[in-house]
């Protein structure tokens, strides 16, 4: 692709995550980090070290004409306020998940993106990644028949025994519903379609949590202001219903990150937290059929900090954007598709603090993406597809 057009970026929160997207943002065609920044100076310093991108001020960071995107990785509490400020900088934005705490800040950040003729594109990238995109493929190839039921599970002890500092998960604008409800709303969303109403009920299984991860917050308690677990039931636009639970106070279960179940067959997919893996489906009464990622681009397992590794390329939706705002077209994480997963999130937890059945208006589903685009923005493909770069019994 040569004579591509350089998009210069621009990272706004430098804490947990943003390590993982510097680190990524080189394998991507075309693009560029300039600057990082964050409240906490020192921070900024750490990372603008350690990968080599000049860290300054907020204040500078807003004057900089080389920054086309934003990305912001502060927060959920600040997502809505950064968000804002960089579309009234005339910039694109790509925004970590969710797209803000509240359905009406959501709308505000939507509606001024499409008045600026700005991209708004919202995280999880995942769903952009080889397995989902498989899984989708199974479906849209008619090979489950007709989505009717499923179910959706992320169920751990909570975040406060690895986060320096977990005090925002368990507070209002956190819980898992809004931290970890985006990868599997979002997911299914893509797998199914939009979602027209919500059943359900959550609670608090700890009044207070205590950090056991190392760092200064170590030995101390937080209290919890959020309902760290809540089971629901969503009805999706085309008739199917899936039980989604969503849980902070579970220390093991067996459960599979998401199943949907068909007219024709049954499918299994793959952990929507992360890009690749094993999918799995069956027609009629048969046995489950597996069907590898590890010939497709970003495959290969990259992230060493969890056991098993597994493939993690955030920074996809980043490159994803930059190539719709280089051809003039929407990106495919769009701020509308990133609203209705707010709203399905928001829904649940009102339905779960009120009992009542919530109507959803609206959504769409993002167009699928395929192997040879997602390649298009790679500088290496096969560097990053684990068929051609591990012994084939380490590619299973």
């Amino acid at each position: 692709m040569t004579g591509m057009t350089t998009i210069g970026i621009g990272i706004i929160g430098c804490g947990v995550i943003s390590t993982r997207y510097l680190r990524n943002a080189p394998l991507f065609r075309g693009l560029e980090v300039r600057a990082v920044t964050d409240l906490d100076p020192a921070a900024a310093q750490r990372q603008g070290t350690a990968f080599g991108v000049e860290a300054l001020t907020p204040d500078a960071f807003w004057r900089r004409s080389d920054i086309d995107i934003v990305v912001n990785l502060t927060v959920p509490n600040a997502h809505f306020a950064v968000t804002m400020s960089a579309l009234e900088a005339a910039k694109h934005v790509f925004s970590e998940k969710p797209l803000s705490v509240s359905v009406d800040e959501g709308r505000k950040l939507v509606a001024e993106a499409e008045r600026r003729k700005l991209a708004l594109s919202v995280a999880p990238d995942t769903l952009l990644g080889p397995g989902q995109q498989l899984a989708r493929r199974v479906i849209d190839d008619g090979r489950i028949g007709r989505p009717v039921a499923g179910t959706a599970f992320f169920m751990t002890r909570g975040m406060e025994h690895w986060h320096p500092d977990p005090t925002f998960f368990f507070k209002p604008g956190g819980g898992p519903v809004l931290d970890m409800g985006p990868y599997y709303i979002s997911a299914l969303v893509n797998l199914i379609g939009p979602v027209r109403r919500v059943v359900g009920m959550s609670s608090v299984g700890l009044p207070e949590r205590i950090v056991t991860a190392e760092g200064p917050m170590q030995g101390k308690s937080i209290a919890v202001e959020t309902p760290t677990t809540a089971f629901s039931v969503l009805e999706f636009a085309s008739g199917a219903l899936v039980t989604v639970c969503l849980s902070w106070d579970v220390f093991k279960h067996g459960h599979r990150p998401i199943e949907l179940h068909g007219t024709e067959g049954s499918l299994r997919a793959t952990d929507p937290n992360f890009f690749a893996g094993q999918v799995e489906h069956v027609l009629g009464r048969g046995d489950w059929q597996p069907l590898a990622t590890t010939a497709e681009p970003l495959s290969l397992p990259n992230f060493p900090d969890v056991d098993p590794i597994h493939a993690n390329y955030r920074m996809l939706g980043v490159a994803e954007l930059a190539d719709a705002v280089r051809r003039g077209r929407a990106p495919r994480l769009t701020g509308r598709f990133a609203l209705h997963v707010l709203e399905v999130m928001a829904a649940i937890s009102e339905a779960g603090a009120s009992g009542r059945a919530i109507t959803l208006d609206g959504g769409e589903r993002p167009p699928a993406i395929s192997s040879d685009e997602i390649a298009a923005l790679l500088v290496d493909p096969a560097a990053v597809t684990a068929a051609a770069v591990l012994p084939a019994a380490a590619a299973q």
